[in-house]
């Protein structure tokens, strides 16, 4: 089996690593800087091609999306128009108003997308998801999600990335609505930067908070943060009438006690968002393989989940414009 990976920057050749580890499958790159496609060929043993034009030529199996945001849209149509399954870094277009064209495109050409929302095979998330479904924490009053970089990525990144909301924050989205089942119906935000006045410069916050209802009333926190020097922290809470469940504290949490005599959390915390998610890559990897095998993959993210992430995102930037909050739209 070949899988192509187009775009080899920090989570294409993550992305590489784990697919070269696969049984049976090979491996092909292409990036529009060749000096960094050999270089990732030569760490995973996998083989350069010119473009994606060339890697669907050659013949592949599948096709993985971890270009820039920008690109992912002509990408995805690539890979639909060749015939060939697709997993694309999410999100699938910069907001949900471009992504719709491509939803349809992917409709009429009977194509295979799935998008990158890596907390679905995260362990702890999948136990939130499953005691949830089983009724074991009563009914859901309250969620709170969070995540934090140990360190803000570079400003030129931020400048292109669409926002804290849309570049961070929709993994949240994501799991809130897969975890739930429910619809979010409205959003409040607010965001503050007290860190480099670089990143409000290109119109971002390092900071920022959303209130999301939920179309059953379930109330819901996402907090997000560019600044969280103890490490990266990325965590959800769960509270109901008969238990509360956390996705994310162990051992490697970013966060001490301030009660006297707790160790707890004793391990070193990560780093990186590919400390933190290392196994769940390496699940949302083998998933798509399998999907592309015809055995499994039922665990990726659909293209219209994405895109109803993406619409909640796009919201929470609005209402941190507009320092309103902001109803979301049926459809």
């Amino acid at each position: 089996m070949r899988i192509g990976i187009a775009g080899v920057g920090r989570i294409g050749v993550m992305h590489a690593r784990h697919a070269a580890r696969l049984d049976g499958v090979e491996v092909v790159l292409a990036d529009a800087d060749p000096a960094r496609a050999r270089a990732a060929a030569a760490e995973v043993g996998a083989r350069v091609l010119a473009d994606v034009d060339a890697m669907l030529r050659s013949g592949l199996d599948g096709l993985l999306v971890a270009a820039g945001t920008p690109a992912h849209p002509e990408l995805v149509r690539a890979g639909v128009d060749a015939g060939v399954p697709v997993l694309c870094e999410k999100p699938l277009a910069p907001d949900a108003a471009r992504s719709r064209p491509l939803l349809e495109h992917i409709a009429a050409r009977g194509g295979t997308v799935r998008v990158g929302h890596q907390r679905r095979f995260d362990r702890g998330y999948q136990e939130v998801r499953r005691a949830l479904r089983a009724g074991e924490l009563g009914w859901i009053h309250n969620l709170r999600a969070l995540t934090c970089d140990q360190a803000p990525p570079p400003v030129e990144f931020l400048a292109t990335s669409g926002g804290i909301f849309r570049d961070c924050s929709v993994h949240d989205f994501d799991a809130i609505r897969w975890l739930t089942g429910r619809e979010v119906v409205e959003v409040c935000a607010r965001g503050s930067n007290n860190g480099d006045p670089a990143i409000g410069e290109v119109g971002d916050v390092d900071t920022a908070l959303a209130l999301l209802i939920l179309d059953d009333g379930t109330l819901a926190s996402v907090a997000a943060s560019r600044y969280n020097g103890a490490g990266h922290d990325v965590r959800l809470e769960v509270q109901g009438s008969r238990g509360t469940l956390v996705a994310g504290l162990d051992e490697h949490s970013a966060l001490r006690s301030a009660e006297a005599g707790v160790a707890f959390p004793a391990g070193a915390p990560h780093a990186t968002f590919a400390e933190r998610f290392a196994d769940a890559y390496r699940a949302e990897v083998a998933a798509f393989v399998a999907l592309v095998r015809g055995t499994g993959g039922e665990d990726l993210c659909t293209p219209e989940d994405a895109v109803a992430a993406s619409v909640v995102a796009d919201a929470a930037q609005e209402s941190l414009e507009k320092g309103a909050p902001v109803r979301l739209r049926a459809g």
